[in-house]
């Protein structure tokens, strides 16, 4: 019988019928055992995570879903969707006052931080002893937040400090922490000056970026230092002021210790945030459903925010 096929079908009709070669099952092998070694690698991580992350997650997504005291397990009760819809229902303060201050305060600290920390690493950088300078403003992030929280207080006292000045000035005292329209952007204020240390750092790394060459064009074409700094110095800095960004919007929707020990959310809920308003309900009212509903939400916002942040720079042109 003649055969009509091509060669080479008949070649690689012959090849699959024709054992597999040593080599290659010696290589499919050595992959295996190589997977094998790395899933025990990670095995101590993934069991972290599992562990630490995974598992309170679940855990606390029930909890949204539940009422619960917080002492016996089995006095878990199933509310279904009832701890979201409470939030957001008439008369709640998440909403308002709650959320909208943590809003404020993640964009009064976004703000003044960013400002200050630009202003900073730029004058650094013209400086010399540059590693001095950075170190001393980074010292308050070294601090404990208690230890800043404490002094700024005092600092804001009628007969501290900043009152002191004002009143040298002419000027009247003034109730920083005492009076509702005062007290969020004074702890603003002592947010964004214990966050501009790390700031500094990562600006002044991406100023060293910038490759000098655009400075001595700039200098050629007879370019002002505002200009350099606005045609120059800003665009280029695009990939270290959106982590800035994102990390201090990020550390003030998640604010909690420095507004505890400074105002302890008062006076009233002027000052009070998401993350306190859920230490509340979970540790002085024993809701641990609500505190875990808001939980959620305040998560919410936060990918939301990050997304918005990270979408506005790339349709900017940065992909950072």
């Amino acid at each position: 019988m003649v055969n009509t096929l091509a060669p080479e079908t008949t070649e690689r009709a012959a090849a699959r019928r024709r054992p597999a070669a040593p080599e290659a099952d010696g290589r499919g092998r050595a992959r295996r055992r190589q997977a094998v070694v790395a899933y025990l690698f990670l095995a101590p991580t993934l069991l972290f995570y599992a562990v630490f992350l995974a598992l309170p997650l679940g855990f606390a997504l029930l909890l949204s879903m539940s009422r619960w005291a917080g002492f016996d397990l089995g006095d878990i009760d199933p509310v279904g969707p009832d701890n979201f819809t409470a939030l957001f229902a008439d008369g709640s303060t998440f909403l308002a006052p709650v959320l909208t201050n943590t809003l404020l305060f993640a964009l009064g600290t976004v703000a003044l931080a960013l400002a200050g920390s630009v202003t900073v690493a730029t004058c650094i950088d013209k400086l010399r002893f540059q590693g001095l300078w950075r170190t001393l403003y980074f010292l308050p992030i070294v601090t404990t937040v208690v230890a800043v929280g404490n002094v700024w207080k005092f600092m804001y006292e009628p007969g501290g400090l900043v009152n002191g000045v004002l009143n040298a000035l002419g000027l009247g005292s003034v109730a920083f922490l005492q009076d509702p329209d005062t007290a969020l952007p004074s702890v603003v204020v002592v947010q964004a000056w214990a966050s501009v240390g790390s700031a500094i750092l990562v600006l002044t790394a991406g100023l060293k970026s910038v490759p000098e060459s655009y400075y001595e064009a700039a200098a050629l074409d007879g370019a002002g230092p505002v200009t350099v700094f606005w045609r120059i110095t800003l665009p280029l800095l695009r990939p270290s002021l959106l982590f800035v960004c994102v990390t201090q919007f990020l550390s003030g929707l998640q604010s909690f210790a420095l507004i505890i020990v400074m105002t302890k959310g008062g006076p009233g809920d002027a000052t009070n945030v998401a993350a306190l308003e859920m230490y509340r309900q979970a540790f002085s009212y024993g809701d641990w459903g609500a505190a875990s509903a808001a939980a959620f939400v305040l998560f919410a916002v936060v990918l939301v925010v990050t997304l918005a942040q990270l979408w506005i720079f790339r349709r900017r042109g940065e992909d950072a």
